[in-house]
């Protein structure tokens, strides 16, 4: 494995050797190592590219790795994959896509993640999204996260993308019965003429389902950011939508958070804040010794954690 790709791996996943476990890592559009457990498998998919990773009902303890990373320049693809989560298993699930573009040519990733979550299942799932390269092509990723929740499961999912992404589109759609709980955090930061857009739609179907959605983002140069989260409250259920943004430079950020109560029982609430970094922030930072760039650095990293 060259130095390239080691360095995709750690900033997407964390990883600084093979995982334990289960895991499967993708290279550009090619398997390029994986690995099944005795609870949890792995098979591709015959008809379109991607995986379906089975987890045996009642799995614990266990993690499945599934990074993506690509290296060649002008190189474009659609994945699918599969996640079929069984009746009260608990899992970490690990994604994410790393590009290194050293060319001319747009390198892309486009991705289809969806889910089937059992009951009583509980899932964790970090997703990390990360691009680099001193060449002139693009790096576009468009993730898609479709989710589907049966009684009394529980999904906290991380997504985040720090840098180097030239354009994203991103989408999810939750469904979520009675009992369930959704906790989603996006972490979004973009810079030069980056654009970046988040569609969520949360559809709290089942009496007693749940969420939370927070949505943190950066938008520095001349980059925008679109921002759309919904939730549906279908039943009694509770839901909270939050998002809040920096900007800086000529960033651009647009918010439209939307809570939509079609039961008497239905609690929603949504809340959306856009400015610029507090000067007494800065200010009480470069007291203690920091430069302004150092100040805004620290702030912007504690902001987006």
């Amino acid at each position: 494995m060259t130095e390239i790709e080691k360095n995709l791996l750690r900033e997407i996943a964390d990883l600084h050797k093979i995982p334990e476990g289960a895991y499967n890592i993708r290279k550009d559009g090619e398997l390029s190592g994986r690995n099944s457990t005795e609870h949890i498998e792995i098979v591709s998919k015959t008809d379109v590219p991607g995986i379906d990773i089975y987890i045996k009902p009642g799995t614990k303890n266990e993690s499945v790795h599934i990074p993506v990373i690509i290296t060649k320049t002008g190189h474009s693809e659609m994945v699918y994959n599969d996640f079929h989560i069984g009746e009260g298993a608990d899992v970490l699930i690990v994604a994410g896509c790393g590009i290194h573009n050293s060319g001319c040519d747009t390198s892309q990733h486009d991705g289809i993640h969806t889910f089937y979550v059992g009951k009583h299942a509980r899932v964790k799932y970090f997703e990390k999204h990360y691009g680099e390269g001193e060449g002139t092509g693009e790096r576009i990723m468009n993730p898609k996260t479709v989710i589907h929740m049966e009684e009394n499961s529980y999904i906290e999912l991380d997504m985040a993308q720090i840098r180097g992404v030239d354009s994203t589109r991103r989408e999810t759609v939750v469904d979520a019965a009675a009992g369930c709980e959704v906790v989603l955090l996006e972490r979004l930061l973009t810079h030069d003429k980056q654009k970046a857009s988040s569609d969520m739609v949360i559809n709290l179907n089942g009496e007693g389902s749940r969420t939370r959605v927070i949505s943190r983002s950066v938008a520095q140069d001349d980059s925008v950011q679109v921002f759309r989260p919904i939730v549906n409250g279908n039943a009694p259920c509770f839901g909270h939508v939050q998002c809040d943004s920096i900007i800086m430079g000529h960033g651009k950020v647009r918010s439209v958070p939307a809570i939509s109560a079609n039961h008497v029982d239905a609690q929603l609430i949504h809340e959306a804040a856009i400015g610029r970094i507090a000067g007494d922030q800065l200010l009480k930072l470069m007291t203690l010794g920091l430069s302004e760039e150092e100040a805004e650095e620290k702030i912007l990293t504690g902001f987006l954690k």
